[in-house]
């Protein structure tokens, strides 16, 4: 690893139904890997913890609130993007209020993770998914 590529560390969401679904959200275009799909979540502001930055990152996103209760810590993913080394934590989320919507996603979908391979995503959530296919949700 470059010691001049920067650190970003960003936080995700896996927002697992009823079903045992996952919810993912496609990139929308203009964006960097516009049309692939991810898991919720986004950067971190100057001084706050991941826990809220995920909670503030839910509600813009999906317009769904969140209390730090309702996140459990569960992965990370490491992944070298060759402008910069991306550090994002996911936690599995099973409580919210409010029904999910695509507030700045191009789209939404819940996805039983048997068959997330059907979805493209973002080198750094390829780790992630496989984490949730190893596991009964």
């Amino acid at each position: 690893m470059s010691a001049d590529r920067p650190l970003l560390l960003v936080v995700a969401a896996a927002l697992i139904d009823a079903q045992g679904r996952v919810l993912l959200a496609q990139r929308p275009s203009g964006k960097q890997l516009a049309g692939l799909w991810e898991f919720p979540g986004g950067k971190l502001e100057p001084g706050e913890s991941p826990e809220a930055a995920l909670i503030r990152e839910l509600q813009e996103e999906l317009a769904i609130t969140t209390q730090p209760d309702d996140l459990s810590a569960f992965t990370f993913a490491s992944h070298a993007y060759p402008a910069f080394h991306l550090m994002m934590p996911l936690y599995l989320v099973r409580r919210w209020t409010g029904e999910p919507r695509a507030v700045e996603a191009a789209g939404l979908a819940w996805v039983a993770p048997s068959d997330m391979g059907a979805y493209p995503v973002p080198p750094a959530d390829e780790p992630l998914v496989r984490a949730l296919q190893r596991v009964s949700l």
